[in-house]
Parts: structure tokens; C-alpha cells; sequence
């Protein structure tokens, strides 16, 4: 029997890391990033080396897919996102994301891969799946890339936020209320810790639901609250630009 708690040695997260961790380090060289940023690039790596590097990945190969979609959900939002953070501005705004291509990339990436004959054929064919992670990876640092780098006002960004948020929150939603499994491969496996394979698919649809809440949640809430204190400076501001731009009065041309 296959050990449930084995530590994979697959090359998604021992290629992956180093490589991206040379590139950083190259690229800080040039653009010196603030400490925190350097913050943001290492929790990201620990977070593709929880998800890919240990038992985790084991299970959410074999057994479990709440394990997958966990590690689904650190590919193609979390760890990208710290990445994009990571970037120092000076050169994250040389390449320009726009909205209107991030979003779709992002949301037809992730309900492609979750096509139940499509998610089970990735399952048995391991080059798809590198393929799949890959792909999870890419659309999610398009996905963060104009939230943090672009040149648009809060108040876009913060509409384009809850709109990732409502067009992708019923996947997990849909998983967690339907009535049977939907994906033949984790049928045909034995779960762990005595779960039905129905409640591992409603626990890894309720926590993908729950995760992108919290999440995209969060993100909206900090950029309509800098549009909400932008909109009352405004009027500060409105006086001072009026007293510039008014001429003079007579008097003072006398």
C-alpha cells in the first residue's frame, strides 16, 4: 500500500523553488527591494514547499482532494500574490497587466483545470500536472499584478476584486453542495481518517469558498477604505488647487 505520509520528490517545488529564487536574488541586485518585500518572496517559497515539497503533496495525489484544492489554492492565489508584493514598484510598473485580461485569464485558468475529466486526466498523467501548476502559478501573478503594481485608482481596483470574488467564489461553493463526488479519480483511492469521499469533496469545496472570502475580501476592504479617505481629501485639496488657480485680484495688479 502506498505510504499516505510519504515525502514526494517531484520536481515541482525542487525546481521551482531554487529558480525562482535565483531570479529573485538577480533581480534584487538591481532593484533593491524594502525588507518586507524580501518577506513577501520567502513566505511564498515556504508556501510551495509546504504544498509541494512534503506529505502534503502525497496525499493530494493519492488520497485526498481537499489536499489538492489546498494546494490549488497556494499555486493560483497565494503565493503568487505574495510574489507580485515582492516586486519593487519601480519595476513592477514597467510591465503593464490590464484588468480586462488578468481576470478572464485567471478565471478561465481555474475552471478549466477544475473540469472534472479534465482535473482527473492532469491526476494520472503527471507532465499535465506540472503543466496545470504551472499555468495556476502564471494566471495568478497576472491575477495580483495590476491590484498591485497598476496605475488604476483604489476604487477599480477594489471593484475588480469583488468581481474575481463573486465569479469565482461558486466553484467551491457548487463542490461543496453537490450531492455526489465528482471526480472519478479520488473514487477510485481510499481516503484517509475515515472521510467519505463526498465529505472530502464538501470540506475542500468549503474551504476554497471560505479562503477566497477571506482573502479577496480583505484585499477589497483595503482599497475601498484608501478610495473612502481619497474621496474626504478631496474637498481639502479642492481650495488650495481654486486659491493657484484663480487670478488675481485687481488690486494686486494696481
Amino acid at each position: 500500500m502506498h505510504d499516505p505520509y510519504a515525502w514526494p520528490l517531484g520536481p515541482d517545488a525542487y525546481a521551482a523553488v531554487p529558480l525562482l529564487c535565483i531570479a529573485y536574488a538577480l533581480l534584487a541586485r538591481r532593484h533593491t527591494p524594502e525588507l518586507w518585500r524580501v518577506a513577501c518572496f520567502a513566505a511564498a517559497m515556504l508556501l510551495l514547499l509546504a504544498v509541494l515539497a512534503t506529505p502534503l503533496d502525497t496525499l493530494a495525489l493519492h488520497h485526498l482532494l481537499s489536499a489538492h484544492l489546498l494546494q490549488n489554492v497556494v499555486l493560483a492565489e497565494w503565493a503568487p500574490g505574495l510574489v507580485v508584493l515582492a516586486i519593487p514598484p519601480a519595476l513592477g510598473r514597467r510591465l503593464h497587466v490590464p484588468l480586462a485580461l488578468a481576470l478572464p485569464l485567471w478565471l478561465a485558468t481555474y475552471f478549466f483545470w477544475h473540469v472534472p475529466a479534465v482535473y482527473d486526466f492532469a491526476l494520472r498523467h503527471h507532465p499535465v500536472l506540472h503543466l496545470e501548476h504551472t499555468t495556476y502559478f502564471a494566471s495568478g501573478l497576472a491575477l495580483w499584478w495590476p491590484v498591485v503594481h497598476g496605475r488604476y485608482a483604489p476604487q477599480t481596483k477594489a471593484v475588480y476584486l469583488f468581481i474575481a470574488f463573486v465569479l469565482a467564489s461558486p466553484l467551491g461553493l457548487l463542490l461543496a453542495l453537490l450531492p455526489q463526488p465528482v471526480y472519478g479519480f479520488y473514487e477510485e483511492r481510499p481516503t484517509m481518517w475515515g472521510l467519505s469521499h463526498l465529505a472530502d469533496q464538501q470540506i475542500a469545496g468549503v474551504t476554497m469558498a471560505a479562503e477566497q472570502a477571506v482573502v479577496f475580501f480583505a484585499a477589497f476592504a483595503w482599497f475601498f477604505v484608501r478610495f473612502l479617505n481619497e474621496e474626504e481629501r478631496a474637498p481639502e485639496r479642492l481650495p488650495k488647487a481654486s486659491a493657484r488657480s484663480s487670478p488675481p485680484s485687481r488690486s494686486s495688479r494696481s
